[in-house]
């Protein structure tokens, strides 16, 4: 299987990792503690850096799981980065 990301709520929901440089930046992600619903996941400063790094060096399909759109890498550290900001729901 190849790698993939599904991202919802403006964090990550599910994941395909392979690569080495892939798993560090999960892993640096997870490290900053994690929810087991990505509903109730609340991302610092550093995860969403951490998620858009792991956004750059994935070699695979990214996809927002609420649509099953497919989203470039831009699209997808945009929606990290951005969700929430325009309704205050996430800080």
């Amino acid at each position: 299987m190849a790698e993939h990301l599904a991202l919802k709520w403006g964090t990550l929901k599910s994941w395909n990792l392979e690569s080495d440089q892939s798993l560090a930046a999960a892993q640096r992600y997870m490290d900053g503690g994690v929810s087991m619903s990505a509903m109730a996941q609340h991302d610092t400063d550093d995860q969403k850096q951490a998620l858009c790094d792991l956004i750059d060096v994935i070699d695979g399909e990214i996809t927002n799981d609420w649509s099953g759109e497919t989203m470039t890498k831009d699209q997808a550290k945009r929606y990290v980065l951005e969700y929430g900001k325009e309704t205050g729901v996430r800080s």
